[in-house]
Formats: C-alpha cells, sequence, structure tokens
C-alpha cells in the first residue's frame, strides 16, 4: 500500500497555476477549465459528457469509480468447473471478448450471446434483448461481466446481469480495475484517460479542512485521495481515499448551512410568543384524552423555540395520526396568548376544509380578551381562505383580519395572494411543506406588517429520514413526533398480483367490510401527470364498479377535475357515511380523516413512489377496526419491485423512507428535483451517516467560533464553499 503523503499545510493560499506545477492549486480553479482543453475532447465528446454530468475537469476530478474489480481475486475462467457460489451470489470475470453474435429466437425476444476468453480457456456469455449493452462490446475488447454462473450439459455458462468494457486487448489498468460512470458515446477507457489528464494538470492541491480536524479523524492528504480513489493501488487505499472525500463534501455543505443559520439567528428578530398560556392549558385541559410522550417532548421544544427572541424554524415530522394537528394548535394558540395572529397553510382545498372544521371544534369555546364589548372577551376567532371563498365572504374575512378579529387563519395558496395582510402574524404553520414551492412558504411568513420576523412551523406526515434532516433541512430544527396515540390498529399490507381470483377476493373483503358499516376507498393512479387522464381513470373506475364488483353499493367519486362544491360535497358525504366506497385519485393523498375506512385499494400501485403509497395508506386505520391495504400491482422493473416489496413489509414510515431513499437514490439537494442522482459526487447519506454526523459537529463548532469564515485560517474553506454551493445557499435555507 503506498502511504498517503504529508499536506503542504504551510503553503499560503495564492494564485492559481495554469498547469500541474509545483505550486498547489485552489480545487475551485478546475471549475472553469473546460473539458475541451483536454487531448482529445472535440465538441462531440464534450456534449457525450454533459451527459453524464461532466462540464469541467472539476466534474471530472469527482467523477469517481462507482466500484472497483479486483483482479487478484477474479477466478480464471478453466477454474469455473470447481466454483460454487452461494445462493443469490453472483460471480465477475474480466476476460477478452472473442467473439459476439445475436439472433432473433422468437418475435420480441432476441439472444446476445459473446464467447469469452484468457490464457485459461473460454465460455459464453449471454443475455436477451437490451441492445444497447450489445454496443458496448467490441471483438477484441477486455470486459468485466457480472452475473449468475449457471451450466448446459455440463458445461460452464454465464448469464450476463452487468457488463462494463474497461479496455482494448493489452491495456493495462493495474491490479484494482475502476469502473467510472461511462455511456452516452463516451467509454470506460476514454474516461479514464480524462481522468488521468485532469490529475495531472491538478498538481497538487490547497486543503481547506482544518489541519485539526484532518489529525482527529485520521483524515488523509486532499490530492493522494483524489489519485488513489480513481486509480487506487489497492482497494483498501481506495476505501480511504473515498473516506476522505466524503467528508469534504459534507463538510462544505454543512459548513454553509452554519453560516447561513447563524447569520439568520443574528439578522432575524422574532416575537417572544407565550407557550403554555392560558389558552394552551385550558385546550390541553379540555382534551378527552392523554398527550403522548412523544407530543409532550416536541411541545417542549416548541416552547422553547417561542419563548425565545429569535425566530422559530423548526420541522415537526410525523407518522400519520400521530397528534400534529394538536401540537400545531397548541403552537398558534401562543401567539394568540401573546395578543397576535397565527396562519396555517394547506396544500388542498380538501386538507384545508379539513383542518377548519376540525380546528375550529377543537378550539370552540375559547375566548379571548377585547375592549370592544362589555363582557371583556369574544369567542376565539378561526377564518378560512380559499379560492372556494366568494368575494363577499372574503372581503367580510379580511376585515376581521385587519381588525384582529380573526385569531386563526386557515388557507390554501389563497393566503399568499396580493391583498391578504395579517397585521399581526406571530405564527405560521405550513402543513405538507414538500407540497409547497419556496417561495410560497417565504411568502406566507413575510404577511406580517412589522419587520419582525414570525416563528415557523412546517409539519409533514412524509417522515424524512434523519440523514436528510440534517443535510437538506440542516437549517430547521427538527422534532420528530414518533409514537401514535394508544388503540390505533396496524394495517395490514397485501401485495395483489394481476390475478382474477385475488382481486374478487380483495372486492369481497370490500363487501363484508360495508355489511359490518364500514367503508372504504379505492384509489386510481395519476397517469402521465395528466389530472384530466386520472380523472378519467377515475370516473371509468367508478362506472365499472357500480355495475361489476361493487354493485349495489353506494359509491362516490372524487378527482383534481371536479367543481370545488362537487369535490367538497363528495367528501361531505363519505365523511357522514351516506357513500360505502370512495372511488378517487391521489386527491384524497394527505390529510383526509375518515376513522371509519378500514379498506384501502389501490390500482396500479406500482405507478406510485413508496412516500405517496404510505401517505395513501394512512387514510385507514385511523379507527378502532382492523384495517387492510390491498396494493394491485404488477412490477416490471426491480426498482417497482422493490417498492412493492417495502410496502408489504414494512409499516413504520422512517424505515420505509430510508428504504424510499435507497431504491430511487437521494435526489438533489440544491434544486427542484427530488430523486436521481444526488448532488453529492461521493457521499452517500444514509451509507454515510456517521460522517454526516461528525460533519456537522465540527461545522457547528467552527462557525460558532468564526460565524463569517472571516480568519485568514479560513480563507480557503470559504472559497471552497462559495464554489461548491454558491447561490444554492439561498435555496436551502428558505427550505
Amino acid at each position: 500500500m503506498t502511504a498517503p503523503p504529508r499536506s503542504r499545510t504551510s503553503a499560503a493560499p495564492g494564485r492559481p497555476d495554469a498547469g500541474g506545477g509545483s505550486r498547489p492549486r485552489r480545487l475551485a480553479s478546475l471549475a472553469s477549465i473546460p473539458v475541451t482543453e483536454l487531448r482529445g475532447v472535440g465538441p462531440k465528446t464534450a456534449a457525450n459528457l454533459q451527459r453524464l454530468g461532466v462540464h469541467s475537469v472539476l466534474d471530472l476530478l469527482w467523477h469517481v469509480p462507482r466500484r472497483y474489480i479486483d483482479r487478484s481475486t477474479q477466478p480464471p475462467i478453466g477454474s469455473l468447473r470447481d466454483v460454487t457460489l452461494d445462493a443469490g451470489e453472483e460471480l465477475t470475470l474480466i476476460a477478452r471478448v472473442q467473439r459476439k453474435t445475436s439472433r432473433r429466437i422468437r418475435r420480441g425476444l432476441t439472444l446476445f450471446e459473446v464467447t469469452l476468453a484468457d490464457d485459461t480457456g473460454t465460455i459464453k456469455a449471454s443475455w436477451f434483448n437490451q441492445p444497447g449493452r450489445a454496443r458496448l462490446v467490441e471483438e477484441g475488447a477486455t470486459v468485466a461481466v457480472s452475473g449468475d454462473l449457471t451450466y448446459y450439459r455440463g458445461r460452464p455458462k454465464f448469464e450476463v446481469k452487468a457488463l462494463e468494457p474497461i479496455g482494448r486487448a493489452g491495456d493495462s489498468t493495474g491490479g484494482v480495475v475502476p469502473v467510472h460512470p461511462a455511456g452516452s458515446g463516451v467509454t470506460q477507457a476514454e474516461v479514464r484517460e480524462y481522468v488521468r489528464q485532469t490529475l495531472d494538470r491538478a498538481g497538487e492541491l490547497f486543503d481547506p479542512v482544518p489541519e485539526g480536524l484532518r489529525r482527529r479523524h485520521g483524515l488523509v492528504d486532499r490530492t493522494w485521495a483524489f489519485r488513489q480513489v480513481h486509480f487506487p493501488d489497492d482497494l483498501a487505499t481506495a476505501r480511504r481515499a473515498r473516506t476522505r472525500l466524503v467528508y469534504d463534501e459534507l463538510f462544505v455543505l454543512e459548513v454553509a448551512l452554519a453560516c447561513k443559520k447563524r447569520a439568520a439567528a443574528e439578522r432575524d428578530k422574532g416575537f417572544e410568543n407565550v407557550p403554555d398560556g392560558p389558552l394552551g392549558r385550558e385546550l390541553v385541559a379540555r382534551l378527552p384524552y392523554e398527550l403522548t410522550r412523544a407530543q409532550q417532548r416536541v411541545l417542549a421544544e416548541i416552547a422553547g423555540d417561542l419563548a425565545s427572541p429569535a425566530p422559530m424554524h423548526r420541522l415537526v415530522q410525523g407518522e400519520v395520526g400521530s397528534g400534529k394537528t394538536v401540537v400545531a394548535a397548541l403552537a398558534m394558540l401562543a401567539a394568540t396568548d401573546a395578543g397576535r395572529q397565527a396562519a396555517l397553510m394547506a396544500p388542498t382545498e380538501v386538507l384545508a376544509e379539513q383542518h377548519h372544521r376540525g380546528l375550529s371544534e377543537l378550539l370552540a369555546g375559547l375566548s379571548v380578551p377585547t375592549a370592544e364589548n362589555l363582557l371583556g372577551e369574544r369567542p376565539l376567532g378561526v377564518g378560512l381562505l380559499t379560492n372556494r371563498t366568494t368575494e363577499a365572504e372574503r372581503r367580510v374575512l379580511l376585515d376581521g383580519l385587519s381588525r384582529g378579529e380573526i385569531d386563526v387563519l386557515i388557507g390554501t395558496h389563497a393566503l399568499i395572494q396580493d391583498g391578504v395582510r395579517i397585521p399581526e402574524l406571530g405564527v405560521v404553520v405550513v402543513d405538507e411543506q414538500h407540497r409547497f414551492g419556496v417561495h410560497q412558504r417565504v411568502a406566507l411568513r413575510d404577511k406580517q406588517e412589522s419587520e419582525t420576523m414570525p416563528d415557523v412551523l412546517i409539519m409533514t406526515a412524509t417522515p424524512i429520514p434523519r440523514t436528510l434532516s440534517m443535510t437538506l433541512y440542516g437549517d430547521l430544527d427538527v422534532s420528530v413526533i414518533d409514537e401514535l396515540p394508544p388503540g390505533r390498529q396496524p394495517i395490514e399490507t397485501v401485495l395483489v398480483a394481476p390475478d382474477d381470483a385475488a382481486r374478487a377476493r380483495a372486492y369481497a373483503h370490500v363487501r363484508a367490510e360495508v355489511e359490518a358499516g364500514r367503508q372504504a376507498y379505492v384509489i386510481c393512479p395519476l397517469v402521465e401527470e395528466s389530472e384530466q387522464l386520472a380523472a378519467k381513470s377515475a370516473t371509468s373506475e367508478y362506472e365499472r364498479l357500480a355495475e361489476g364488483e361493487l354493485t349495489g353499493l353506494r359509491l362516490g367519486l372524487l378527482h383534481g377535475q371536479l367543481r370545488p362544491a362537487d369535490k367538497a360535497a363528495a367528501m361531505d358525504a363519505f365523511r357522514a357515511g351516506d357513500v360505502d366506497v370512495l372511488v378517487a385519485t391521489t386527491v384524497v393523498e394527505v390529510g383526509v380523516d375518515v376513522p371509519n375506512a378500514s379498506v384501502l385499494i389501490v390500482e396500479d400501485a406500482d405507478r406510485f413512489g413508496l412516500s405517496q403509497l404510505h401517505q395513501l395508506r394512512g387514510r385507514i386505520g385511523r379507527g378502532s377496526a382492523k384495517s387492510t391495504c390491498y396494493l394491485f400491482c404488477d412490477p416490471q422493473t426491480p426498482d417497482s419491485e422493490s417498492r412493492m416489496a417495502a410496502m408489504a413489509e414494512i409499516s413504520d414510515g422512517f424505515r420505509l423512507a430510508e428504504a424510499d431513499l435507497e431504491i430511487r437514490g437521494e435526489g438533489s439537494l440544491f434544486g427542484a428535483r427530488q430523486h436521481g442522482a444526488t448532488d453529492l459526487h461521493v457521499a452517500r447519506l444514509l451509507r454515510d451517516f456517521d460522517w454526516v454526523q461528525k460533519a456537522r459537529t465540527d461545522a457547528f463548532a467552527l462557525v460558532d467560533v468564526d460565524p463569517r469564515l472571516s480568519g485568514p485560517e479560513h480563507a480557503l474553506l470559504r472559497d471552497e464553499v462559495a464554489a461548491r454551493i454558491g447561490d444554492d445557499v439561498d435555496w436551502l435555507m428558505k427550505s
């Protein structure tokens, strides 16, 4: 193993040289060098590299291998007769392509086959369809193939699951072969060549991580880490190099978050609201149940924020039915007890109306002081503002807000329309925050007329793994209601293949539950992101069920294309028990609360994401009856199979969120993308959670001492934060 060289920590930051000379250079300086300055990269290749996310030589430096193949552990072909694999174990071979063929076996099915050879023998390797994989293979090329070893007439045969071209015959790639992300017209060999040129050009790099932190964590030199992560001497050095780069990415991100959070704390002045005031105490005393320990813990955390002169920025996560609404009500009453107003913004009219109905009942009978009448008090005012609010109702509502007679305002996006002013806004609650854009949330916060910032409480029933909470929501204080009220029944989840008998049993169960006095949902998928198509899907399923499996039952229909009044009527009828089965789209995904519903059927469930399925499943199990969720599905991809298996096996929302993160990728931390390739090149939040914690602790401790990174010892770090994050920090902090 090659020992990592010592860092050049004594050199002062200087102007970067043009090439890989003796002077260290700043990593960010590579961002201004386009890949077209590398040998062999013309406009066409540059366009292909851009499809891989590579625009500059800095991007190439971070374009690290996704895995490695250790030549020393690969069995020679001649020894395969003696190889025994455990169940499910795959084999990887490195060999030369001697010959390749393809033939159509039957309509729609093509067999691709290659003959692989090394010095000890040959073997046939095959796969079906996937002509793109065949195009990667050239006769005479060296490839790494992974898959299942089978036997045909006593001879070993290879069923290919993954194939990586690693160079022409005779290419030297050392004992450990890096497998870089490639494709889009760029081969593995070309990527390796461009990376080699980049490393030569980069030379030695300045190190922005303070030396004390590097020593504390046993981190290797940064320049050595970049070289070894791309072309390691062995797998152990690759791991050490990767660890260093993981820390770099996470540390820079957490420093950015810490700087912005400290700056906001210094800049923004908040109200000192009154947690546990007279109204809050009265509400708790009137509740027909005891608050759970988790609710009490979260309320104590919120109380500390509300009483502080700094504005609250807190995210409350809680499972469906965990009691977030009561927590939000008590937070809003803290504003009322301080003589101010509160607002709650929900993503849909259905949810806003349900919040208004529930909070009006919850807060009924509470009074606030007033000098406007002889009694000296008036009923606490709760208002509702949505797009269904008539112009006359809107004028009355806005007048009540201006006079301070509306204490709690609930609504949708209508709350942020021009002309809506909440003069004494002390607390803002945003429900299901992932359904709103950043600017919508900020616009609601800015509705008050003073420069003092209201306390902001963000609620979500979509559990977020702790790893994402510490990065994507790193600027927020996070509370978790991780306990359900007593008496809640677990929900059984059943996967139903496209088989008439299995579907018939599910609908027979619906009939049995209806006969027992309970209700059910049938959810139809949102097809191609079109609400019109979704409405058609729901309508046709409603008509089919009315004449088929559910004939004779009282069916209701709810989708986004209905007029607001018709949507409200459909939900009211279902809540009242006048409808046995509600056929709907995902308009019922969040917040709809009908405790009598005990069965949920989701058509084409494999089209939905895990988060959405978990939300839909949360529509049942809200009463005392045993509940069942049927997922009608026919998964066609490994990801959809994994999602269905996770739904069947996992009921805990936080575990399900981590499974979702593993299946679909961690998404873009800085932008609108919610899944797919992450902005982190090397770090993976679930896998590297220990390093997330270390980087966060280090970053906040450093920023506590130097909030603006103004010290000369932090000049390089300040430059790297600006180069790595840039304007995206503002987006991240607003989230």
